[in-house]
């Protein structure tokens, strides 16, 4: 999924927002620096499953090339197998 810069800063006071209101956790720095933490690790993940996306495909692609073309797969359940697998490997949740 592809955020904009806008929107994560939104979701990351949202998260931030409703912890705090929750009593959930107690700042003990200040807010910009825990919600600067709090975007980049929506930033990370969200660029973890953009490279899972990449790898996925890309396997997808060379077991089709060795399958010499696959006419008879369904793709799209094939690529979904794939990235489930590659999640679980890489401790991705989807």
């Amino acid at each position: 999924m592809r955020l904009k810069d806008e929107q994560i800063s939104k979701l990351g006071e949202k998260v931030l927002a409703d912890l705090t209101a929750a009593g959930q956790i107690v700042l003990k720095k200040e807010r910009g620096v825990i919600l600067g933490a709090i975007k980049e690790a929506v930033r990370a993940d969200i660029k973890a499953e953009e490279d899972l996306e990449k790898d996925a495909e890309n396997l997808l692609e060379q077991t089709l090339r060795s399958m010499r073309g696959g006419a008879d797969i369904d793709r799209h359940k094939m690529l979904r197998m794939i990235k489930e697998k590659l999640a679980k490997d890489r401790k991705i949740v989807l």
